[in-house]
């Protein structure tokens, strides 16, 4: 976009979302001391209450967003990926097992760290109990009764499996009529993608509202109670730090045993496409930087390059699934709700597929947070309290969805360097 196109734009639009965020955060933080920081007038508690009209209401948008969002990106990527048999087999064991990794590292650090416990919120108005963990009855739910009905109903297990039947038959359908020379399948695509876009266009609407839905919930959190629920935030912050880190050793860990390249080549290398992916907090915006690092600065191969770095990407989101799975676990440590160890499996299951339905977007992560909420029984409300950090967090982990596109990458390269097809000289490293 040119500079002049930006210089027409609304003051208020030419200002970062992430600043928006920050300069929304100091103002909500500025009124809620001035409506008294805890201890408030009781005639203005009824005007308190209703600042966090625009937070509800952005979440009601998530909500309403988040199940065609993965049911469109899954379906969206089954029948745009162009993955070769058995790289495709390998790349999706990577896939799978990176993501596990994430989500464990997630739920033991905050088992071990539990940051929700450094504060407690107030139990909700309408509670929602967690769901008790029942095998067989959670076998017998994966089976919608209707094929809208887990759009309706938010029901994760049974979009799950309505995604994957309609993915995988939409693949093989589309792989058997390019064979038979035949195109009807190209309306279906394009019908796919075009939905899948208008999603993502009104998502795009709904996070330009999320500083003023900051504004709303800050305000009257520190209104109402005072700063003492930030200070489980601060322990949340410092939590899902602990466990990108250890996620980022992880892959490095993995570099450096299943690939040639060196640990250090990885990250001098893809420094670019790190500090991309933490500034504008979008791995769709830092795909073609992930995949000229991998080419040019780290010398893999361009198919290698190409199924982690484009290919991947699409199903690749191990930071966001990490924070989900935090997530959930932070805000029913805050209540003082217990998932046991079953529930938490449930997490696992919900974080995986979740992961993959986040566009690669700022504050994506949010829309499929519900689901992951929704599927253990947490109230939605109260990701409302996550979007006060959020900003700062999207960023983190778009950083570390990249590192784990760049360790696929690197994997599929094998542990001995082929020469380059391109030009590239291959060097002495082994």
């Amino acid at each position: 976009m040119s500079q002049i196109a930006i210089n027409d734009r609304p003051l208020w639009q030419r200002i970062p979302l992430y600043l928006q965020i920050a300069i929304a955060l100091i103002l909500g933080l500025i009124l809620g001391v001035a409506l008294g920081a805890g201890q408030p007038n009781p005639a203005n508690v009824a005007w308190i209450n209703n600042l966090v009209i625009p937070c509800n209401l952005v979440l009601k948008a998530l909500r309403a967003l988040a199940t065609p969002l993965i049911l469109l990106a899954v379906l969206h990527s089954f029948l745009t990926a162009n993955i070769p048999g058995r790289s495709g087999r390998r790349l999706a064991v990577l896939l799978f097992s990176n993501t596990t990794v994430a989500i464990l590292i997630g739920l033991l650090v905050a088992n071990i760290l539990q940051p929700g416990k450094w504060g407690r919120l107030a139990a909700p108005t309408e509670t929602s109990a967690t769901k008790a963990f029942d095998p067989w009855g959670l076998l017998q739910d994966m089976v919608p009764e209707a094929v809208l009905k887990p759009l309706v109903d938010n029901n994760v297990l049974q979009l799950i499996f309505l995604a994957l039947a309609f993915g995988i038959v939409l693949r093989g359908l589309k792989q058997q009529q390019i064979e038979e020379g035949k195109t009807a399948y190209v309306a279906i695509e394009d019908a796919i993608a075009i939905l899948f876009e208008a999603v993502i266009r009104i998502l795009h609407w709904v996070i330009a509202l999320v500083p003023i839905a900051v504004f709303g919930i800050v305000a009257k959190t520190v209104a109402l109670q005072g700063f003492a629920p930030f200070k489980s935030l601060g322990a949340f912050i410092i939590a899902v730090l602990v466990a990108l880190f250890l996620q980022a050793c992880y892959y490095l860990i993995r570099v450096h045993f299943g690939s040639w390249v060196s640990p250090q080549r990885f990250l001098s290398g893809g420094s670019d496409a790190l500090l991309t992916a933490f500034s504008t907090a979008s791995s769709t915006a830092t795909m073609p930087i992930t995949f000229e690092a991998l080419l040019e600065k780290i010398g893999l191969r361009e198919s290698s390059a190409s199924l982690g770095a484009l290919v991947g990407s699409n199903f690749n989101n191990d930071g966001t699934a990490l924070y989900e799975a935090m997530s959930a676990l932070f805000v029913a440590q805050v209540l003082g709700l217990s998932l046991a160890l079953p529930q938490q499996f449930i997490v696992i299951l919900t974080a995986i597929f979740a992961s993959v339905g986040a566009a690669g977007i700022p504050e994506a992560g949010l829309v499929t947070m519900t689901l992951v909420f929704t599927a253990v029984g947490l109230p939605t409300q109260y990701i409302a309290l996550l979007i006060t950090v959020d900003w700062f967090l999207d960023r983190c982990r778009t950083a570390i969805n990249v590192m784990g596109d760049m360790t696929v990458s690197c994997l599929l390269d094998g542990k001995k360097r082929q020469p380059q097809l391109s030009g590239i000289e291959p060097s002495d490293e082994n």
